[in-house]
């Protein structure tokens, strides 16, 4: 059994896809500049807020004045819509409250601006208190770049070999292998089984019983 477990937030515990996108479209619409239907966003998402940015604006995105006032914008709505239609993964809640009794350090590290996350999570996981969590703080690259796992776990005093990192992207795969820790993937997530499996991913969950599983027999 772990002793901890970090997760990812966007696509592995909420399915945030409709507000991040819906807030980055009235940015794009207030400037003039084309949005996106719902599925693009599964793909630019998983790298913060400057690359979604960046992503959903394409070649626009070189102009550093709209880009930053792009931005500015949607920080503004999403502060404000951020959970207007997201909402936990079927079972994700009642899977943290069966971890807390058994000692298990439940944790959270998004590339979300760490503004949100605490907003985020007691809202929408009323009763659920996380050991720690985390968004995009100013001290750290984002993930991939494991400084803010490092310094994480250092809070947390576990070893590398008693945490699991779980998400649902190739950019959460490449993070647990820069950190040297063991993984799950999940597949209810924004990306695919193929995405996971071609960056190395061991080992997948289909269903939340099933990462529950991984996590109390790691």
């Amino acid at each position: 059994m772990y002793k901890a477990v970090i997760f990812d937030l966007d696509g592995t515990l909420v399915n945030s896809l409709y507000d991040l996108a819906d807030s980055v479209n009235r940015a794009l619409e207030h400037y003039g500049l084309p949005t996106h239907p719902y599925e693009p966003y599964k793909y630019f998402v998983g790298n913060g807020r400057a690359k979604l940015i960046e992503r959903a604006m394409g070649d626009a995105a070189s102009d550093m004045a709209l880009l930053n006032a792009v931005t500015e914008y949607y920080d503004e709505d999403y502060l404000i819509h951020c959970m207007d239609k997201t909402a936990p993964y079927d079972g994700i809640p009642e899977l943290l409250s069966a971890l807390i009794p058994k000692d298990i350090a439940i944790c959270v590290l998004s590339n979300k601006p760490d503004e949100f996350v605490d907003k985020m999570l007691s809202k929408l996981f009323p009763g659920i208190k996380f050991t720690i969590a985390w968004g995009k703080k100013p001290q750290f690259a984002p993930k991939p770049d494991p400084g803010s796992i490092h310094a994480l776990l250092s809070e947390l005093e576990v070893d590398k070999s008693d945490c699991l990192y779980v998400g649902d992207s190739n950019v959460d795969v490449i993070t647990a292998r820069n950190a040297k820790l063991d993984f799950c993937g999940v597949l209810w997530g924004f990306r695919t089984a193929e995405e996971l499996i071609g960056e190395g991913a061991k080992k997948l969950a289909n269903s939340v019983d099933e990462l529950k599983k991984v996590i109390l027999n790691g």
